[in-house]
């Protein structure tokens, strides 16, 4: 299974897990990892002594991954061996020092991962940005028992200590720092996670997952060394199940409110980097249709006949427009949205219905990795009068 998805689903759902025969049912987990499978074993514990969270009061772990450069403890593909028989694997320097020697099996996979010192001190440097920005309880996770860990703190310490921070920061093991981020969130208050990358990988969608069910409602921000930034969603391990409910059933429950929140950071980060101005007002909309996703509760359903992603699209192309009709700060963007906003409102009944009239039966999207264009426009874009509108 996907450990990062499927994991913090089970936990949610009790200790049950999706069976071969398409059934939930009690579950037996085995992960073979003594550094990170502590998190789960440490978030199982602390439930069963807690119970769960509760979305409308917790707080929230934001995170802070090292991942530029190939900073990668997954280990890259060019380190990456199936060993063919028993023996030793060593790292050998250039001048004959072995640097690291690891026992092996036949059949194992050993891997070894890099970071180089540019990333690292990036890294350090975003954490203590976030943690001067929030105030937030901050945590760097890493074990110093860990021959991996103990060297990323070798930087960080000074780093820490240099910049006059390091009473901001605490280091713990994974374990450790699982249980003090549960108690924390579940007083209310939000902490900062700064990991590695695979850490990073399991974080996002641990805590969103165990709150909301799904990490597709979280943002991932990644900014650039050399200037720039990325922006992603979770919940790519759900994915198949959402295209097979497609295809029997033209039903996608995919929920894209993380790529909203991705549009509206996106634009709020042109608006700073060229001092473009009608994006920061067009990111500040989308902000406030994303709220409105989330008020009025227009965010997909899972079951078939009932509102899907087509449907939070109309809601939150809607509420957009609506925003941006209704703001101040830019009277050409408010004088063209909103005739499209009114145009909007006064289709409700009519998209909603051509919308609903969709489902129910198979969907042809011609393919599942490299779909049809205009097949996969037909089935996306089922609203007559909602492409008239949107064009």
């Amino acid at each position: 299974m996907v450990i990062d998805a499927s994991m913090p689903a089970l936990i949610r759902a009790g200790g049950k897990g999706w069976g071969p025969d398409g059934k939930e049912g009690d579950a037996n987990c085995v992960i073979p990892d003594n550094s990170y499978a502590p998190v789960y074993d440490e978030s199982i514990k602390f439930f069963k002594e807690n119970g769960a969270l509760n979305p409308a009061t917790a707080g929230t772990v934001q995170n802070i991954g090292l991942m530029a450069q190939k900073a990668e403890e997954y280990g890259s593909h060019p380190t990456t061996f199936e060993l063919a028989e028993a023996g030793t694997v060593k790292m050998i320097l250039e001048d004959g020092t072995v640097l690291h020697s690891h026992k092996v099996e036949a059949g194992d996979i050993w891997r070894s991962a890099s970071a180089r010192q540019a990333p690292i001190e990036d890294w350090v440097n975003l954490a203590i940005d976030r943690q001067r920005a929030t105030g937030f309880r901050a945590i760097f996770w890493l074990d110093a028992a860990r021959a991996h860990d103990a060297e990323l703190i070798k930087y960080v310490k000074p780093i820490l200590e240099a910049k006059g921070v390091a009473d901001k920061f605490e280091i713990m093991a994974p374990r450790e720092a699982t249980r003090a981020s549960l108690e924390t969130i579940t007083k209310g208050e939000n902490t900062i996670a700064i990991t590695g990358n695979v850490l990073r990988d399991y974080l996002t969608d641990l805590f969103p997952i165990l709150e909301l069910a799904t990490s597709a409602k979280m943002l991932s921000i990644v900014k650039l060394m050399q200037g720039g930034g990325l922006f992603e969603t979770g919940a790519g391990g759900s994915a198949p199940k959402h295209v097979q409910q497609l295809d029997a059933e033209n039903h996608l429950r995919w929920d894209s409110l993380g790529e909203f929140c991705a549009l509206g950071e996106s634009l709020q980060f042109l608006a700073d980097a060229k001092g473009n101005e009608k994006a920061r007002v067009l990111g500040k909309a989308v902000d406030a249709a994303t709220q409105g996703i989330l008020d009025d509760n227009r965010s997909p359903s899972r079951k078939v006949g009932e509102p899907d992603n087509r449907d939070s699209h109309y809601w939150f192309a809607r509420y957009w427009a609506e925003a941006l009709a209704a703001q101040s700060d830019d009277a050409a963007l408010a004088a063209e949205f909103a005739p499209v906003a009114k145009a909007l409102a006064d289709g409700e009944a009519a998209i909603v219905a051509e919308l609903a009239a969709a489902q129910g039966k198979p969907a042809d999207t011609g393919g599942y990795y490299h779909a049809d264009a205009a097949k996969l426009a037909a089935v996306m874009r089922p609203s007559a009068t909602l492409n008239a509108i949107i064009g």
